[in-house]
């Protein structure tokens, strides 16, 4: 009898044991925040915003792995697969991260309860992605990469104050493009600068394109523009070649063919947007976290076309 009555005390014991562990174990699991992450297009500018991102993420107490697990899909820049990529991320994640407008705004498409965060976008309110950059008032807000044009202007001036016109180059099917363009042109026109705008479709345009604007211009203006970026090295070639600098664009452009770049340090921006995250994560409201402009902004020079080129190294770092 004393025998039975050990192993049926036993037994129970065993149960609670395990029920115990079971809990603790699914406790420990609904510990662990998800967050996906999608980024466009492979891109050096993109890439550091995510790295910057994980990175504070993880100075914040938010470590991949440990109480947090990160899925991250980048879409290639094809726009075919870009949604089924942006349902799965919505659906398997708690809080989603879209890199670059095309992965901003299929995310917001797709979600209908699933916060999101966006970083690298120009131009968050016509990209429908906030109603205003104060208050966002839907399920998205994040950081947005605008370039300071009018900074970019004034030290073309003071580089280049004999320019009198400019070749502005740009991807038509980019909307971060066109706001950028359309900005660029009215700054341009204001300081007495005449321009001459050609949009591209692909990169399989970018050669003729940058001949024709180099040979009536003395110095093409670029956007933040990914089909641009791709093609940078070809630019810089051109740049040599024909004598005319090519300026703007994102830093990570400068050192294959840029002359300069004034505007986000990328990494400071994805680190801007974890700061964010950390809000949404302890339970703010996605649409009482106000959308934000870059707060780090550098300039960067490629030496090596200054020189190629004959100006000034010097004339630029002084004039930042």
């Amino acid at each position: 009898m004393k025998k039975i009555t050990k192993m049926v005390i036993s037994s129970v014991l065993a149960t609670v044991l395990m029920t115990a562990c079971s809990q603790s174990s699914q406790n420990g699991q609904s510990d662990v925040k998800h967050i996906g992450i999608l980024q466009y297009v492979e891109h050096p500018s993109l890439t550091a915003t995510r790295k910057g991102f994980i990175k504070e993420l993880a100075k914040e107490g938010y470590k991949d792995g440990k109480n947090i697990k990160i899925e991250y899909k980048n879409a290639q820049g094809d726009q075919s697969n870009i949604q089924s990529i942006s349902e799965k991320l919505i659906k398997d994640n708690k809080l989603v991260l879209g890199i670059a407008t095309p992965a901003a705004q299929s995310l917001t498409t797709v979600s209908t309860e699933t916060p999101i965060l966006f970083t690298a976008v120009t131009d968050p309110v016509s990209a429908e992605l906030v109603k205003s950059m104060k208050k966002p008032e839907g399920l998205a807000t994040g950081t947005s990469d605008m370039s300071p044009i009018k900074k970019q202007v004034s030290l073309l001036r003071k580089v280049m104050p004999k320019v009198k016109r400019v070749g502005i180059m740009y991807t038509t099917s980019e909307r971060n493009s066109e706001v950028q363009v359309k900005q660029a042109k009215k700054i341009f026109q204001e300081a007495g600068i005449k321009t001459s705008v050609k949009g591209i479709s692909s990169t399989n345009d970018v050669q003729d394109t940058a001949k024709s604007l180099m040979s009536k211009t003395e110095v093409i203006f670029v956007p933040t523009d990914n089909i641009i970026a791709s093609s940078v090295t070809l630019l810089g070639n051109l740049s040599k070649e024909l004598k005319v600098p090519v300026v703007g664009g994102s830093a990570d452009m400068v050192p294959s063919g840029l002359l300069f770049s004034y505007g986000a340090d990328y990494e400071a921006l994805g680190r801007q947007t974890a700061r964010q995250a950390v809000k949404i994560l302890k339970g703010k409201d996605v649409a009482k976290v106000p959308s934000e402009y870059p707060q780090n902004l550098k300039v960067v020079v490629n030496e090596d076309m200054a020189k190629e080129l004959g100006i000034d190294v010097s004339s630029i770092k002084n004039n930042k």
